[in-house]
């Protein structure tokens, strides 16, 4: 321990910084030479969640006691929780030492505080320290409802990355001024007002990246992204959200994913993404003419659509597609995103997280080959296969009709048996290209 402690205070920081905040923060206690080391870190890790490690850790600096941690699903992360003594400790350690931190430059400052006992003021004062050493990056959860965010966070000049989770209350003021933000996620969090959001996103003149999990049970009205230097956008509204409707305007954008699950009547108004390269779409929209004319231009493309894919619309830059099979009209609607795609490489035919395939209906086949089978598919992937007639229809007519077709694979969730009998009937079926490879996986052997 001398040898390291001989060494100087910038490479023992930059020691400290190989190990958690937690870990440097205990070495405080090692001796006189290391006591004040741990201030001057330029990135702060203050977990309360993360392990119960970590949290005996702040209150052992503080008390010099064994501490005894609570175990619970405080949160929908499923973190520990502190009693109200525990909570407390915690409190004063940051109350005491944060003001005294010595680092000219916080590059990262992370609070994740699942106890409710925290006091408002409290973490707007760690807050408010945290952005006057020209933070760079801050993330925060806390479960509250508390508006706990201080007014000069939003004049930060040197924040590159502000990440926010849980119930807190955005109230941004009206001096706003983030001129290097460059990353917002935004989870779970409720707004102010209506025009919160708006007046937040018009004063980040270089925004690229941008996150909203809107809350379940909030009201947003009308949300509205109009952000010109925005590449990624991803837009997550859940069913049980008071929504009237939404305008995206992001004419830089190269990826979009948008989940809405809101089956209550909103708008949907999109404006032409023309350097979109993925996209990322489950929707229970009614009609999706605004989302499909607006990703025209797209190369990759996952969807999961409750309305049927309007024929008319030319994806004429997709290689990638990905088709969800939880509709009984996927049949359907796999053959329409076909004639559109002109130039299609691979298709992936698969259930979306937390989706389940259902029974198809009846498929019209088309009167015309569709174009990519003719000259640009290669590759056909079927995940949960079941082997249904509609099922075993779609792979038979893509094997007979893809003329360029190198790999067949179909996973099938059937049994040794099933899994022998399927593979032998589509094996015996005719296909365009000779050198087409059928592989048939099966992820329960027998």
């Amino acid at each position: 321990m001398d040898r390291i402690s001989g060494l100087s205070d910038e490479l023992l920081v930059k020691i400290l910084l190989l190990v958690p905040t937690k870990v440097a923060v205990s070495t405080s206690i090692l001796s006189k030479r290391w006591e004040y080391l741990w201030m001057w870190l330029p990135k702060l890790d203050y977990g309360q969640g993360r392990s119960h490690q970590g949290l005996k850790l702040y209150l052992y600096y503080e008390s010099l006691t064994p501490v005894k941690i609570v175990s619970g699903s405080a949160t929908d992360y499923g973190h520990s929780y502190c009693s109200e003594p525990e909570s407390s400790r915690l409190r004063r350690f940051l109350d005491h030492n944060l003001p005294l931190h010595r680092a000219p430059v916080i590059e990262s400052f992370r609070l994740e505080l699942v106890s409710s006992r925290f006091k408002r003021t409290s973490i707007k004062m760690w807050v408010a320290i945290a952005v006057s050493h020209c933070l760079r990056e801050m993330k925060i959860l806390y479960e509250s409802k508390l508006n706990i965010l201080p007014s000069n966070l939003f004049t930060c000049k040197s924040l590159v990355i502000l990440k926010l989770a849980g119930g807190m209350l955005l109230n941004v003021p009206r001096m706003v001024s983030l001129p290097s933000l460059k990353t917002l996620k935004l989870q779970r969090v409720k707004y102010f007002k209506g025009k919160t959001l708006q007046r937040l996103l018009s004063n980040c003149p270089v925004l690229e990246d941008l996150v909203l999990d809107l809350p379940k049970g909030e009201s947003t009205g009308k949300l509205t992204v109009v952000v010109p230097s925005l590449q990624r956008l991803s837009l997550d509204i859940p069913s049980a959200h008071d929504i009237v409707g939404y305008v995206i305007k992001t004419p830089d954008l190269k990826y979009f994913k948008l989940v809405d699950d809101n089956d209550k009547s909103h708008y949907c108004l999109i404006e032409h993404m023309p350097n979109l390269s993925e996209a990322h779409l489950d929707v229970a929209l009614p009609d999706i003419k605004s989302i499909i004319g607006s990703i025209t231009s797209v190369r990759r493309l996952a969807i999961c659509s409750a309305a049927m894919f309007d024929e008319g619309f030319v994806l004429n830059q997709l290689e990638h597609l990905k088709v969800c099979v939880c509709r009984d009209h996927s049949s359907n609607q796999i053959f329409r995103l076909l004639k559109s795609s002109t130039i299609l490489q691979e298709l992936n035919l698969f259930s979306m997280e937390d989706h389940f395939p259902q029974f198809m209906d009846n498929w019209n086949e088309p009167s015309t080959v569709p174009e990519c089978l003719l000259s640009s598919l290669q590759s056909l992937n079927w995940s949960l296969y079941g082997g249904e007639p509609q099922e075993r229809d779609i792979v038979i007519y893509i094997l007979e009709h893809a003329v360029h077709l190198k790999t067949a694979t179909i996973e099938s969730s059937e049994g040794q048996f099933s899994k022998f009998e399927m593979l032998q009937e589509l094996a015996l079926s005719s296909r365009a290209s000779t050198t087409c490879k059928l592989m048939f996986e099966c992820p329960f052997e027998l």
